[in-house]
C-alpha cells in the first residue's frame, strides 16, 4: 500500500476527481477556496480496512515564498478510521501547517519537508491526545481515509501548500482487520461445485431486460480449470436465440445477511458483453423484482473496459460508476462489497468509491429490503437494455467470441463472533 496515489476530492474540493500521479516532476498544490467563510479543499483516498489493522503515513510538504501562508489559513495530513456509514472512529493528524509554524521555523519557505501522520486526536474535540508513529484501526472500522487539508480562513486570506510522495503503508495485520472468511468458494476443483452453485436455464422472455443469449448448464459455457471459473458466452445458436453463456447462482443452497463480499475476476471486453457480480433477496418469487431488492457488487458494459458499475434496485435505484485508473477490466480486480444494516459500500482494489445509507421500497420502510438474507449470482449475459440494446450485426462485427469471465474466489468474511450466512 506505500505511495498509493490520492483519490480526488474532499467534500466539496475544488479539485478534479481523477486519480493523481504523484512523484517525479508532478505535485498537489492546494489553496484556500475564498468563500467568506471557513473553508475546507483538498484531496483524499478511502482504502479499504478493519479493526487491529496498523498503519504508518507521511508526506512531503512544501510551502512556496512566493505565496507563503498568511491568517489563519492552515493544511495537514490527516488519516481517519471511519464505520460503515462514514462517522469518524479515530482521528490522526501530521504537524500544521501555519503561519505560526513557518514564523518559528519549524517549517522552511522553499524547502521540501517530511510530515508524518503521529498526532492522535479525539474525534469530538479535536484535541490532541497522544503522539504515535502507529495508526491503529478501532472496533467497528469498515475503512480509513487518507486525505491532505487546507482550512482557508474567513478573511480569505493568500498562500498555498504543495504536497508529493503520499505513503501509507500497512504496518500490521491485514486490510480485512478483524473480518474473518466464513464461506468461499476458491474454485480449486476439476468441476463446478453444484453443492454451492445451481444454474438460471434459458432466456426467461430476455429476463427482463431483453438479453440475447441463452443460458446453459452446459461445460462449454462454465467449467472450473487451473483455479478458475469460466463462465463463456459463445456465438451459438441455441433455443432460437444466436448466443449461449452461464448464469450460476446460490439460491436455495446458500445465502447470506451482512458481510464483506470479494470476488476476484477478470471481464472480457467487446460491444455486447455484460458481465456481472451480483446478489438477489431470497424471496424474489413471493416478492417479485424490485421488491426482493438487488446488489450489484459489480457489473460493466463491455464497450467500456474502462469502468464498473456498483447499485442496489429496490424501486429507487442507487448507484456510481468507478473508473479504473490506467487500468481495464480484463485485467484482474477485487471488487468489493460492504453490507451492514444501515450501509452499502463498494470498493475496487481496496479503494472505496460509493457509500450508499438510503433507500426505499413499496414493501416495507427503510432498511427494507436490505435487511434480510441474499443470494448470489454470476453471469455473463450479451445484450440487454443495460449496454444499449446492440443488435446482433453490431455485436458480431464488434466482439471476438467466445468471451470469458474468469473469476479466481468468491469470499464471505464476517466479524469475530457473528454468523450471517446459511
Amino acid at each position: 500500500m506505500a505511495r498509493r496515489a490520492v483519490r480526488g476530492r474532499l467534500g466539496e474540493a475544488t479539485l478534479p476527481k481523477a486519480d493523481l500521479r504523484l512523484g517525479g516532476g508532478t505535485c498537489l498544490k492546494i489553496y484556500q477556496r475564498f468563500t467568506g467563510s471557513v473553508n475546507y479543499t483538498g484531496i483524499y483516498q478511502d482504502n479499504l480496512s478493519g479493526a487491529g489493522t496498523k498503519y504508518s503515513a507521511d508526506g512531503w510538504a512544501f510551502v512556496p515564498p512566493s505565496d507563503i501562508l498568511s491568517g489563519k489559513n492552515q493544511a495537514w495530513i490527516e488519516v481517519t478510521f471511519r464505520d460503515a456509514r462514514m462517522n469518524i472512529l479515530a482521528l490522526y493528524r501530521s504537524a500544521l501547517i501555519t503561519t505560526n509554524s513557518i514564523a518559528r521555523g519549524g517549517l522552511s519557505t522553499g524547502a521540501w519537508l517530511d510530515l508524518p501522520v503521529t498526532n492522535q486526536y479525539d474525534p469530538a474535540s479535536v484535541v490532541v491526545t497522544n503522539t504515535t508513529t502507529s495508526l491503529v484501526a478501532p472496533a467497528g472500522t469498515s475503512f480509513l481515509r487518507y486525505q491532505i487539508t487546507f482550512q482557508g480562513d474567513a478573511a480569505g486570506s493568500k498562500g498555498s501548500v504543495y504536497f508529493d510522495d503520499l505513503n501509507l503503508t500497512q504496518t500490521g495485520g491485514t486490510p480485512q482487520g478483524d473480518w474473518n472468511v466464513v464461506w468461499s468458494d476458491e474454485f480449486n476443483g476439476i468441476s463446478v461445485n453444484t453443492n454451492i452453485w445451481t444454474y438460471d436455464i434459458g432466456n426467461s422472455d430476455g429476463w427482463g431486460n431483453r438479453e440475447l443469449e441463452y443460458y446453459t448448464r452446459s461445460p462449454q459455457n462454465s467449467y472450473v480449470s487451473n483455479g478458475l471459473l469460466h463462465i463463456v458466452a459463445r456465438r451459438q445458436a441455441e433455443g432460437g436465440f444466436s448466443y449461449t453463456s452461464a448464469r450460476l447462482k446460490t439460491e436455495g443452497l446458500f445465502t447470506a445477511q451482512y458481510g464483506r463480499f470479494e470476488f476476484r475476476a477478470s471481464l472480457p471486453s467487446g460491444v455486447g458483453f455484460w458481465p456481472a457480480l451480483w446478489m438477489l433477496g431470497s424471496n424474489i418469487n413471493a416478492a417479485g423484482w424490485p421488491g426482493c431488492g438487488e446488489i450489484d457488487v459489480m457489473e460493466n458494459k463491455g464497450n467500456d473496459p474502462a469502468t464498473v458499475q456498483g447499485s442496489l434496485h429496490s424501486g429507487s435505484d442507487e448507484t456510481e460508476i468507478y473508473h479504473l485508473p490506467g487500468g481495464s477490466v480484463t485485467h484482474f480486480h477485487n471488487y468489493t462489497l460492504d453490507w451492514s444494516s444501515n450501509a452499502v459500500s463498494w470498493y475496487v482494489d481496496g479503494l472505496r468509491y460509493e457509500t450508499q445509507t438510503n433507500w426505499t421500497d413499496a414493501l416495507g420502510p427503510y432498511p427494507t429490503p436490505f435487511n434480510q438474507p441474499f443470494f448470489l449470482v454470476m453471469n455473463l449475459a450479451v445484450g440487454g437494455n443495460y449496454i444499449g440494446n446492440p443488435s446482433t450485426n453490431s455485436i458480431n462485427s464488434n466482439s471476438i467470441f467466445p468471451g470469458e469471465m474468469l473469476v479466481d474466489f468468491v469470499r464471505l468474511y464476517s466479524l469475530r463472533g457473528l454468523s450471517n450466512w446459511h
